[in-house]
């Protein structure tokens, strides 16, 4: 998943897709403790892809406390 494509998402639909990643990452790491994993490369790119979101959201976090103070 691309950046720009996480920057068109709401909060609301990066949240549950964070969620749903993160089921995701769990399955493979069961999946690959049982060697039936034939990609293991999935786990890092499912990783990487959780920890932008989580950036992004945090981007949105910090900006909006930025305006509120400005407008204090």
């Amino acid at each position: 998943m691309k950046i720009f494509e996480i920057r068109e998402m709401s909060n609301e639909e990066i949240t549950t897709r964070i969620a749903e990643e993160e089921k995701n990452l769990v399955d493979l790491r069961f999946q690959h403790e049982l060697k039936n994993l034939t990609n293991t490369a999935k786990i890092k790119l499912v990783r990487h892809d959780i920890a932008k979101m989580r950036t992004v959201l945090k981007e949105r976090e910090t900006e909006a406390k930025k305006s509120a103070q400005e407008n204090n």
